[in-house]
């Protein structure tokens, strides 16, 4: 195909709406060609109070996600980013955020305590019950919240509700969202149901939504979570996991503590 002078000005020439805006422009006596500037530029998100605040964040949860932090400081990825590795000097290793350099000393303290491991023994005896471990968890049609483990505690008691496990729950909650709304449903067990319980929940603004007496039918962590991770966790080769973890401390050795990417 042959090209003529018409092609090349079809090419280069601007769009009927471009011609018409600038045509009115200048009408109204405009001289300049430039941009105008931008009344409500946004500020660079590469600050020190940034950087700051992004280092609380990740002081504060070390598996604190892009969203969560872009959600908390109004700042893009890109900033974050920024943030992150040019300014805090962090990377994320195996959904943590940590140093990009170990000392010396951080190597040394990685070796030895796997050391230690390799060459501990715990002695149980045949038959001997298998330890159990109490958990409240919580859940929404978004996915897991938060588990919270009781500890030395046998039982959910409405103090420990109160001041160690309903907080982490809110507070999980508020980290993208500090205005949304939050309906609690629960059972109807002495620490749910307390004065002490309710109380905290008003003071909170979590709306409480009732549920009727006997019924775990219609709790949706007994005929739904619970049973899911146990299938799950049913299929899960906890062998094959506590081997990769010896696995891990003997790579760990023998790169004399330095870091490795996930396996």
């Amino acid at each position: 195909m042959e090209l003529n002078r018409e092609h090349f000005r079809a090419i280069i020439s601007p769009h009927e709406s471009t011609i018409s805006r600038w045509y009115g422009e200048f009408k109204r006596e405009r001289v300049s060609l430039s941009d105008d500037p931008r009344v409500h530029a946004p500020k660079t998100a590469f600050t020190q109070e940034n950087v700051n605040a992004v280092r609380q964040l990740i002081i504060e949860d070390r598996h604190v996600t892009y969203r969560e932090i872009e959600a908390s400081l109004k700042i893009s990825k890109n900033s974050i980013q920024k943030n992150l590795h040019e300014a805090l000097g962090v990377r994320k290793l195996v959904s943590r955020w940590i140093p990009h350099l170990l000392t010396e000393e951080q190597k040394a303290a990685r070796v030895n305590w796997y050391q230690k491991r390799l060459t501990s023994a715990v002695w149980v005896f045949q038959g001997e019950e298998k330890p159990t471990k109490m958990v409240a968890t919580f859940v929404s049609k978004a996915g897991h919240i938060a588990t919270i483990p009781l500890n030395e505690q046998r039982s959910v008691t409405a103090d420990w509700y109160t001041t160690i496990c309903l907080p982490k729950v809110i507070t999980e909650l508020r980290k993208i969202n500090p205005e949304r709304r939050i309906i609690l449903h629960q059972d109807n067990v002495s620490s749910h149901a307390s004065q002490k319980t309710r109380q905290y929940l008003a003071e909170e603004y979590v709306e409480l939504l009732d549920h009727p007496p006997f019924s775990p039918d219609l709790s949706p962590n007994d005929f739904f979570t619970f049973p899911k991770i146990k299938t799950a966790w049913s299929k899960v080769p906890w062998n094959k996991c506590f081997g990769n973890w010896f696995e891990r401390m003997q790579m760990c050795i023998n790169l004399r503590g330095e870091y490795f990417e996930k396996q």
